[in-house]
């Protein structure tokens, strides 16, 4: 078990057993030092002593930063969600928590709010999915308010990436003015269907004699990818420079992909384009949906359970390539 040093954690042993408190005259924290649920206890109890006022809606920011619920989102997710919990709690820290229980007063400060994103839909119905996240935390476990004003609040983003894939030619298109790195990071993508993140951290060691096997950031499930032939290929295109299979020009883990990706999309295509990195996943998806794959397998294959693949099969899946498909395996029948 690791331990972690908390700084002004208070020991005190006594008659055989030891206490601990979040500092010397602090409440006691419970649990054995090490695990998550002392280190959650230990969170909890610094965030109460600092907040101000716990009467205060800035007060319920530092408890759901502290909390658990917190504490085992991604890596990426809680660095994302920090800076969102920074401007909620600079724009309605000092509001009372109890003013959030009259939904017909703050429902109205909370979309004035969310218009400071009006240009940017998809950027204010992320701010919104964090704040609902802190004032369903204020409902359930504080139970500091009855229900969450924010719900109910239409999204103002209504596009659908419902059909929005990478195809070959897109991908070789990209691939004619980008760098060998990008092309390798994109051909990965396509035939594994893993997030960037995953992506960016696999390593050799991670590629058996017959299958790919990670265990995913998002969901710390197990993702199997069987080696076929295209992704064997994709693979010995891509030099051993490092433990990680991803490197950049300088032969080293890359640590700002996101900007060298973005610059290699504007050049190939200068006036834009609605292709994201993301929907990688979709192509990926796609071949494994085409190639006859069942739910269950390619939730197997991508770490995903079965009711999440019929989601994203239906948000990602080119549903007219599929029914090309099925045309001519019914043709094909017929004969």
């Amino acid at each position: 078990m690791v331990m972690v040093e908390l700084k002004g954690l208070h020991v005190v042993k006594a008659k055989g057993r030891t206490y601990y408190y979040a500092w010397r005259g602090g409440p006691a924290v419970k649990g054995v030092p090490g695990t998550p649920e002392f280190q959650a206890a230990y969170n909890e109890a610094v965030a109460n002593h600092r907040a101000p006022d716990q009467k205060k809606f800035k007060s319920a920011v530092y408890l759901y930063k502290a909390s658990p619920d917190y504490q085992k989102l991604a890596d990426s997710t809680r660095r994302n969600w920090s800076r969102w919990l920074d401007r909620i709690n600079d724009h309605f820290g000092d509001l009372s928590i109890a003013q959030f229980d009259r939904s017909e007063k703050i429902r109205p400060l909370i979309i004035k709010w969310r218009a400071k994103w009006a240009d940017k839909p998809r950027t204010a119905d992320y701010g919104m999915q964090v704040l609902s996240r802190v004032l369903a935390y204020c409902v359930d476990p504080l139970g500091k308010i009855a229900s969450n004003p924010c719900e109910g609040i239409r999204q103002v983003y209504s596009g659908s990436r419902a059909e929005i894939i990478w195809t070959d030619a897109d991908i070789a298109h990209l691939k004619k003015t980008c760098s060998p790195e990008i092309a390798h990071a994109v051909d990965l993508a396509a035939h594994t269907g893993l997030r960037l993140g995953d992506l960016l951290r696999l390593s050799w060691s991670h590629v058996g004699e017959d299958a790919i096997v990670v265990k995913t950031s998002k969901t710390k499930s197990e993702a199997i990818i069987p080696l076929y032939d295209a992704l064997r290929d994709v693979l010995a295109r891509i030099p051993r420079r490092s433990p990680v299979i991803l490197t950049n020009s300088k032969n080293r883990p890359w640590s700002g992909f996101g900007a060298s990706y973005t610059k290699a999309k504007a050049k190939a295509w200068p006036g834009g384009i609605d292709l994201h990195f993301h929907d990688l996943r979709g192509t990926a998806a796609t071949k494994f949906y085409l190639a006859g794959m069942s739910e269950r397998e390619i939730g197997e294959i991508m770490g995903w359970e079965e009711e999440s693949v019929r989601k994203i099969i239906r948000r990602y899946v080119d549903r007219q390539a599929a029914i090309k498909d099925r045309i001519r395996k019914m043709n094909e029948a017929r004969k």
